[in-house]
């Protein structure tokens, strides 16, 4: 009968023996497993991993059922310079190649290819080759496996159950394995350096050279534990790293990216684990963290992305009354007003509040040659960074920003600069912003909403990189195409914009919501 053994103890020490012998071969190939299959989108690995490990369980029971089969091809099958090659020699000599040649590459793309990975975005496998690739190796260590069964135990049924048990247990380990693999770049390569000591013995097995399993056995559980040291050594010295530390190394990082000099050792071979803690634990507040942005990013932005609308400045008119410019001075409380002649387009320059009110005092109206000067002037596509340099160098604390045809669109000041990197302040003339948060999850808030300032409180890009609006009022202004009356929805990606009020022409109020509660 099949399973007449079941009463023999030495076949049960037999199959004790072969379990673990299977899993002590198999550990290889579930490692190489994993490797590959890391290299998949994160959706795609644990059917690669399945999927491999029901292969390699097809690929050995088929094998052990032509038992006959398999014991033929220790027998020579072809014969070089008197040199005999038997059908396992041929099979193991490619198998090492292919194992050396796929360590190696493998090894090399994460040795040379680091410094390429943050200039493109990941890239990963294609499924079906990932598979292919996992067959190979099936087939390879199936065929170690099977050979290794074959010549301690006789009965097929006990090399199949240990072989299923075996499988059975890889597969329990194979998904922690994954992750402390995927977790842990430096175990990767040294399972590539295994994997090639593999594939190193299994061309030498092929060319009829034995090598003690013991030995690569040894170096590879020596190896194991130098690298548990080292694991338990950098875990240590995690902890000893401090919130402060931490913030230190991150502006040591930011500075020498910056073209600053660095102290050598600023990052260490932490780096990684540094970059963890920052994502894992509160270093930086929020605030921090959006001034730390906003610097990053100022020269990315454009003078027309922060500047005050020509529409929206507060200026003093010489075509008005003494009183009224008196009122106005006083009323606005600005240090400095902008001066016109009837309209926007008759500019004639820009005042200090202790000067004008000085003039209007003693002489009843503005003294134009004495009180009044002239503002730098920038294009409206000049960068941000560009810009605080030129009003540093021009020792002014406004810049008129232009178009293309020499028009006023705005004005920029030194508070502008600071509201870049550090958020929006309201002045003193203008209502605070108002966020009012709906039952339904909506928001509520000011057209004259900042659009980066939008953009992080629902979580979505907003920016426009051309800089052709810079607040939610202007977005959908420009999504509409036509100024909307109110009730009118206006839908982008995931949200539903709805324009609760509008003051005028100008877009007072906006609702806005996700689509999938959007009525």
């Amino acid at each position: 009968m099949i399973f007449d053994w079941l009463s023999d103890p030495s076949a049960w020490i037999g199959l004790a023996t072969l379990i673990v012998l299977e899993i002590v071969l198999g550990i290889d190939n579930l490692v190489f497993i994993a490797i590959l299959a890391d290299k998949l989108p994160p959706h795609q690995r644990d059917a690669a991993r399945m999927i491999g490990l029901a292969l390699a369980l097809i690929i050995r029971l088929a094998l052990l059922a032509s038992i006959a089969w398999v014991v033929t091809l220790t027998a020579p099958l072809i014969s070089v310079w008197g040199f005999g090659l038997s059908g396992r020699d041929i099979i193991l000599i490619v198998g090492g190649l292919f194992l050396l040649f796929k360590g190696t590459m493998e090894l090399h793309e994460r040795l040379e290819g680091q410094e390429a990975e943050g200039e493109k975005k990941v890239v990963h496998a294609v499924f079906w080759q990932v598979i292919v690739q996992i067959v190979v190796l099936d087939a390879i260590f199936s065929l170690d496996s099977v050979i290794t069964a074959v010549g301690m135990v006789q009965e097929l049924s006990v090399m199949m159950v240990a072989v299923i048990i075996a499988v059975g247990v890889m597969l329990f380990l194979s998904r922690p394995l994954m992750a402390f693999v995927s977790k842990h770049p430096t175990v990767v390569i040294l399972c590539l350096g295994f994997l090639m000591m593999i594939g190193f013995s299994l061309v030498v097995e092929g060319f009829g050279f034995h090598v003690p399993k013991g030995y690569l056995y040894a170096a590879i559980g020596f190896s194991i534990v130098i690298e548990a040291l080292n694991q338990l050594a950098r875990r240590n010295k995690e902890r000893l790293i401090t919130p402060t530390n931490i913030r230190n190394r991150t502006a040591d990082a930011v500075l020498g990216l910056l073209g600053a000099q660095r102290p050598q050792g600023a990052l260490g071979e932490t780096s990684e684990r540094t970059a963890e803690k920052l994502v894992t634990e509160e270093v930086f507040s929020t605030e921090e963290k959006d001034m730390i942005h906003g610097v990053l990013t100022l020269a990315d932005r454009s003078a027309r992305s922060i500047m005050t609308p020509r529409t929206d400045i507060v200026c003093l008119d010489l075509d008005k009354p003494r009183e009224e410019q008196q009122r106005r001075v006083i009323e606005i409380g600005h240090s400095r007003f902008p001066v016109i002649r009837g309209s926007f387009d008759n500019f004639v320059g820009i005042a200090s509040a202790r000067d004008v009110m000085r003039d209007l005092l003693q002489d009843g109206e503005i003294d134009i040659k004495r009180s009044i000067r002239q503002p730098l002037a920038v294009h409206e596509s000049i960068n941000v960074l560009k810009l605080m340099e030129r009003l540093r160098q021009s020792n002014q604390a406004m810049a008129l920003v232009l178009d293309e045809y020499g028009e006023i669109e705005g004005l920029v000041t030194t508070t502008d600069l600071f509201e870049a990197i550090a958020g929006e302040f309201p002045d003193e003339d203008n209502e605070p912003l108002t966020i009012d948060k709906g039952e339904d999850g909506s928001l509520t808030v000011d057209g004259w909403i900042d659009i980066r300032h939008l953009s992080k409180l629902v979580g979505t890009d907003l920016i426009d990189e051309a800089d052709r609006y810079s607040t939610l009022a202007g977005f959908i202004l420009w999504g509409l195409g036509h100024l909307p009356h109110e009730g009118e929805r206006f839908n982008s990606g995931r949200l539903a914009f709805e324009v609760v009020k509008l003051n005028g022409r100008n877009i007072d109020k906006v609702r806005i919501q996700p689509m999938e509660y959007a009525i």
